[in-house]
């Protein structure tokens, strides 16, 4: 009795979770898609072809940055979980954890092509040419003044350099839920921050924890995942800078300017090349466990990584996505296709 009760015990605990996947497909007929304010254009782009061609519902797409969208999409499987997010950097170990604990054992990683962060002003403003340490000395919540960290004393630029504009550093960028935000603390904050002798000995971890942190006095002003928001604010106000990725300076250059880096302006051959620094890769991450249950979802992942989408001269490159290589695009494309599972972040 006891080994045959265990049998029924096992088959409806089977039963359950293959209903739990299976049932997806009876609660909702569009693809929900979540991430990064970044990426959310070229998919949007994408949502839209894909509508156009098939005929299907558009995928329901929501901008909730980075940060939050991983936190969603790694929160389970079934109905109320999204079958895709978009990034503007790669999972994070403890994101994959997440993943792993809920349930969302079989993740594809999807890398779509760069992008270049990008600092902008409106075409009434002045276009600077800035310096990683510049900037690091404009947004640090704590900057080095004669070897020691302080609060940062800096109100204007032209209290970091004389030939900088003599008016008030306002700069409107990503929250912490963003993977800009990570992206730009990492490629501008902490570079320009190891400039400085005294952290170029410290340890990684201390000089992390050191430079890492934004100003939160006034000149640095949190604008939310919308970053449609930040473009109109850099149009009413001349004096404000914004950050944001490429392709929204990309889609607004009758309106905004770029700031050069290091005397380098984002631009699609810049980023292409290298030569502009603060540059990053662009991802998406397909649930597979929802392929095969919510309608559409392998047809739009094709359409995704198709030549019409991410080749050269695709539709995602006319909005500002650089490519990547012939060869890397046939790599992706078959993983994605495939379903391959990624590996663990390290």
């Amino acid at each position: 009795m006891n080994v045959k009760l265990k049998s029924l015990t096992m088959a409806a605990t089977v039963a359950v979770a293959a209903f739990s996947v299976a049932g997806v497909a009876h609660a909702r007929d569009q693809i929900s898609i979540v991430g990064s304010s970044t990426v959310f254009p070229y998919t949007q782009a994408v949502s839209e072809q894909f509508a156009n061609e098939t005929g299907s519902p558009a995928p329901v797409v929501e901008s909730t940055g980075t940060g939050g969208g991983m936190k969603i999409f790694c929160g389970g499987i079934g109905a109320e979980h999204p079958d895709l997010t978009g990034a503007s950097r790669a999972m994070k170990k403890s994101e994959y954890e997440a993943c792993q604990a809920n349930g969302v054992k079989s993740v594809t990683e999807v890398l779509i092509g760069y992008d270049g962060l990008s600092i902008a002003v409106s075409r009434k403003g002045k276009a600077l040419d800035l310096t990683k340490k510049q900037l690091y000395l404009a947004l640090a919540k704590d900057v080095v003044v004669d070897g020691k960290f302080v609060p940062n004393p800096n109100k204007k630029w032209s209290d970091i350099d004389s030939s900088l504009p003599d008016t008030e550093i306002t700069v409107f960028g990503p929250p912490p839920t963003s993977g800009t935000r990570d992206a730009f603390v990492e490629l501008v904050m902490r570079e320009g921050c190891k400039e400085f002798d005294v952290v170029k000995a410290m340890e990684k971890a201390d000089m992390k924890k050191a430079c890492s942190p934004m100003r939160t006095d006034g000149p640095f002003i949190e604008a939310g995942e919308n970053d449609n928001l930040i473009v109109q604010r850099l149009d009413a106000d001349s004096n404000a800078y914004g950050i944001f990725g490429y392709s929204f300076l990309y889609e607004n250059q009758d309106k905004l300017q770029a700031v050069k880096v290091e005397g380098v302006a984002p631009a699609t051959e810049t980023i292409a090349d290298g030569s502009y620094k603060v540059s990053r890769p662009l991802f998406f991450y397909v649930k597979n466990a929802h392929r095969g249950v919510i309608p559409g979802l392998d047809e739009f992942v094709a359409e995704y990584v198709s030549e019409d989408s991410m080749g050269d001269g695709g539709y995602l490159s006319e909005r500002g996505l650089i490519p990547l290589s012939a060869e890397d695009r046939e790599k992706v494309r078959n993983a994605a296709l495939k379903g391959a599972d990624m590996s663990a972040p390290k």
